[in-house]
C-alpha cells in the first residue's frame, strides 16, 4: 500500500523558513515523481515543485522559484520541501503526491492534479504578517 506521511508544518513570521518531509513507502520510491501540492481555502490545489529521484529534475512554481528548494533522500524514501522567505500567500495546507506509474515525465505535468493518484494527509503551514 503506498502511503505518504507529511510534517514539518507549523506557524512561522513572514521572512521565516519552515521544511517539510515526506516520508514514503509501499513502492519503489526512487523511480517515481513526487510532487508537492497546497490548497489555500476557497483556492485549487496547486503544484508548488516536482522532483524525479531517478534523475534529480525537479519543477518549481513561478510563485515559489527562487525561495524553495524540493531534495530526496533515496536512502530514506524521503522528498523534502525547504521553504524560506516565507510569504502569507504560502499560507496552505501542503500535500505530497505520486503518480500511478513511475517516470520523469510526470515533472512535466508538476501543475496537473489529476495526473497524481496517491495522496498523503496534508501538512497546514501559516504564515503571519
Amino acid at each position: 500500500e503506498v502511503q505518504f506521511v507529511e510534517s514539518g508544518g507549523g506557524l512561522v513570521q513572514a521572512g521565516g523558513s519552515l521544511r517539510l518531509s515526506c516520508a514514503a513507502s509501499g513502492f519503489t520510491f526512487a523511480d517515481y515523481t513526487i510532487a508537492w501540492f497546497r490548497q489555500a481555502p476557497g483556492k485549487e490545489r496547486e503544484g508548488v515543485s516536482c522532483i524525479a529521484s531517478s534523475d534529480s529534475s525537479t519543477y518549481y512554481s513561478d510563485s515559489v522559484k527562487g525561495r524553495f528548494t524540493i531534495s530526496s533522500d533515496k536512502a530514506k524514501s524521503t522528498v523534502y520541501l525547504q521553504m524560506n522567505s516565507l510569504k502569507p500567500e504560502d499560507t496552505a495546507v501542503y500535500y505530497c503526491a505520486a503518480p500511478y506509474y513511475s517516470g520523469t515525465y510526470f515533472v512535466s505535468q508538476c501543475q496537473t492534479p489529476d495526473v497524481f493518484n496517491y495522496w498523503g494527509q496534508g501538512t497546514q503551514v501559516t504564515v503571519s504578517s
